[in-house]
């Protein structure tokens, strides 16, 4: 049996090749995300390959005090997903309200689990994922004397980190290290935490209570994406680099802020290194994020309520799992 599948033309370098062989016995291909398909297509030109972007289960990730805010609106939201487009008529008030009580959750955790005191009135980024290098967890630190000076300008920062290494993965490993260094370099308008004993319940608190998600892996290796669409749901937007899912989630000032250079679509992403990448980064942070969170507090909660209308109603599996039934299964 193995010789005929060499035979085949399953074979590559003399080994079988299991991404050829589930290629031409499967009835339908896709990709994860509109991106990941068009990459996916440019590998492997000879199948027809669509997409569809992965959603993440929102009774899982909407945190108490959030969905109590969605049943008030349109408890429809726990069976049909889509009913949080109407999220765009909760007030802003009660939108501040809901995250602050998130936010007031995830730094009683943080107190607890590593005896650091952080203020929920201070501007709080959070990153949390699998440590493995083409994430460049530590892009945030490339320049810090540039990220001092931003926050002496603009205000303070709050940086909360969680995330495991496979027990194989030394790079991974020597990244977390590498954080928890810096934490103990950063000047006092700067406060690093790296949360130890990652899991689903520590992420629910931190896609929930930080004010921005941050997302930075080196394009185009990520295929979709999903901690960000958790972060929307709760009214989280998101400071990502474009690709994966972002690509179609971003509205610049909207939904959230591009780390990168424009794009024209889904196809396209002029390649940059990550120098150029921690720039964009550090100028979004001065001159659109930062300040609008602390010199225009309405018009950042706006772009909460669009994280949860726009994107939360969509990036979602009630969407995901109705494209598959209707483009795959049937």
């Amino acid at each position: 049996q193995m010789d005929r599948l060499m035979s085949s033309g399953f074979q590559s370098n003399g080994h079988l090749n299991m991404t050829h062989l589930a290629l031409h016995f499967s009835r339908y291909i896709n990709g994860v995300a509109m991106r990941h398909g068009q990459v996916s297509r440019d590998m492997f030109p000879s199948y027809p390959i669509g997409s569809i972007t992965n959603g993440v289960h929102a009774l899982t990730w909407v945190v108490p005090p959030v969905a109590k805010l969605y049943d008030r609106y349109f408890p429809e939201w726990r069976r049909d997903t889509l009913y949080l487009r109407h999220a765009i008529s909760v007030t802003l008030e009660e939108i501040r309200a809901s995250h602050l009580e998130a936010k007031e959750t995830l730094m009683e955790e943080i107190l607890a689990a590593t005896g650091k005191k952080l203020d929920p009135e201070v501007f709080t980024i959070g990153f949390a994922r699998r440590a493995t290098t083409y994430k460049r967890a530590d892009l945030l630190f490339t320049d810090i004397e540039r990220l001092r000076s931003i926050v002496r300008r603009v205000g303070p920062l709050q940086i909360v980190y969680a995330g495991k290494a496979h027990p194989e993965d030394h790079a991974g490993k020597k990244i977390i290290q590498r954080i928890i260094q810096i934490s103990r370099q950063l000047p006092d308008c700067i406060r690093l935490v790296y949360l130890p004993e990652y899991d689903m319940d520590l992420a629910r608190l931190l896609v929930s209570g930080v004010d921005v998600w941050l997302n930075t892996p080196r394009p185009p290796l990520e295929a979709s994406g999903t901690s960000g669409m958790k972060a929307a749901l709760n009214g989280v937007p998101s400071l990502s680099v474009l690709d994966g899912w972002w690509l179609e989630g971003c509205i610049e000032g909207v939904t959230g802020w591009a780390i990168g250079p424009e794009h024209t679509g889904v196809e396209t992403r002029p390649e940059t290194d990550d120098y150029e990448d921690a720039e964009s980064l550090y100028d979004k942070l001065q001159s659109a994020v930062l300040p609008l969170f602390y010199n225009d507090p309405l018009d950042f909660l706006e772009v909460r309520r669009h994280s949860i209308a726009l994107n939360g109603s969509f990036f979602n599996t009630h969407r995901m799992l109705q494209q598959y039934v209707v483009r795959a299964y049937l």
